[in-house]
This record gives C-alpha cells, structure tokens and sequence, in this order.
C-alpha cells in the first residue's frame, strides 16, 4: 500500500467514513456495538482493512448534508450517490450499486408512462437534495418540483396532503408507500438510477486513483453482490464496470 494513498485517505491515522443514514437501503440496522451496519458501512470497512487503518463512520441524516461538509476536514472518503452538482468539490469513483428512481401517482391520475410526467400544471414532489431530485433539478423542464426537506417520508407525506399529482422515489420505498395510499400505481420503467458512489476531496488524486480501482476490483470480485445478499437488500443492484 503506497504511503501517499494511506496520508490522503487517512491524514490522521483513522479513516472517517461520511455516511448516509437516510439511504435504508444501503444502512439497514446497526452492529451490536451501535455502529450503522449496511452494504455503505461494510464497503468503508473494507476500505479500511485493505489502508491498514481503524475506521470512524461519521453518520449524517441526508446526502446533501455530507456534500456540504466537503472540504471541512469533517470526513475523508464519502459513501453518496454521484451527482455533476457534488462533483465539484467531490472525486466520485464509478458507482458500485444502483438504485431505480421512478414515480408514483395517487388514485384516479390519468398519467400512465414516465413522458407523461413533465408536463405544465404537474407538481412533482421529491426530498430535497437526495440524488434523484438532483437529476429533476436538471432535467425537468415543464411540471413544477416540489422540494420538501427532511427526506423522502416527508416529501410522501406532503404529497399526500397537498393531494399532489407525482411522487419521485426510489422504487424500494415506493413499494411500501403504495400500500398507504389505495389505488396509487408506480409507473414502469425508471428516470434515473442512482449511481451509489465512493467520493474523496479534489486535492486526493493519489487516493482518489486508489478508491477509483478498489470499486472496479468490489464489484469483479462479487464483494458487493456479497455485500447485498449478507444484508439481504431487495432493490439494489450491483453497478455495471466502469
């Protein structure tokens, strides 16, 4: 292991892994220790074992919140899905596991495929600053998005009480949400995957190139489709190579 790998990705002997909790997902419960326990947490771990060094999880409730802290010595390698807005600050690997992003719509809607969706006088309700809304913000040209803080729970509930025309999730959550909302569908097919990515400061080419071939070598391996099965995970899939 090059020295220079190890100063850039653990500057202070430990390793500080930002994590997502919001993403039920990829942080499914905890160790016995109260550690976030997950295929995201797993993956920092092994990251780790392979630099030599202890790790620290450094848990946040939402990803926007871990971009936000990039460059503030808060974390050194950040598990989050890969976006051109947290890019900027942001080295991302390629993913290592997708997730699908659709839409839900409530009883009664008329809208029955994804081209549907952007059209003048629609609101579109997603959590704010999650991957996925990240891709409406670029792409969505005619329907009005609904931002909502606090996450896809909170921008589901909102939905429901503004009795919204579209919900943007990802297709695991809203197979639960379907089932408190009668005759709400979710559409076929997917907007976007979100691309579940390893993501280090811009000053870190050296671990950043380090990271860039660990994710290659996880996924050719079987590591992550180990990962998901330990875990037992229903919606996750392992990214295609680089």
């Amino acid at each position: 292991m090059s020295p220079e790998v190890v100063s850039q990705l653990a500057p202070t002997g430990v390793l500080r892994a930002a994590i997502n909790m919001g993403n039920f997902l990829l942080v499914t419960g905890k160790t016995p220790e109260g550690e976030p326990d997950g295929v995201s947490p797993d993956m920092a771990r092994e990251i780790g074992r392979r630099l030599g060094v202890p790790v620290k999880l450094v848990p946040y409730a939402r990803p926007n919140e871990i971009a936000d802290a990039a460059g503030t010595d808060a974390w050194d390698i950040a598990n989050i899905g890969a976006e051109p807005q947290r890019a900027a600050k942001i080295s991302f690997s390629a993913a290592y596991c997708e997730i699908e992003a659709t839409y839900l719509v409530p009883p009664g809607s008329g809208i029955t495929a994804l081209d549907q969706v952007d059209r003048p006088g629609l609101r579109i309700y997603s959590g704010a600053g999650a991957a996925y809304t990240l891709w409406l913000e670029r792409n969505i040209r005619q329907a009005k998005l609904v931002l909502v803080p606090g996450g896809g729970g909170a921008a589901f509930q909102q939905f429901v009480a503004d009795k919204g025309e579209v919900y943007a999730g990802l297709r695991p959550g809203l197979l639960s949400d379907v089932d408190t909302l009668p005759g709400a569908r979710i559409l076929d097919g997917r907007f976007m995957a979100v691309q579940q990515a390893i993501g280090t400061g811009k000053p870190n080419e050296a671990g950043f190139a380090w990271l860039r071939d660990f994710v290659e070598e996880a996924k050719r391996s079987g590591l992550v489709a180990e990962l998901i099965a330990r875990h037992k995970v229903r919606g996750l899939s392992v990214a295609p190579a680089a």
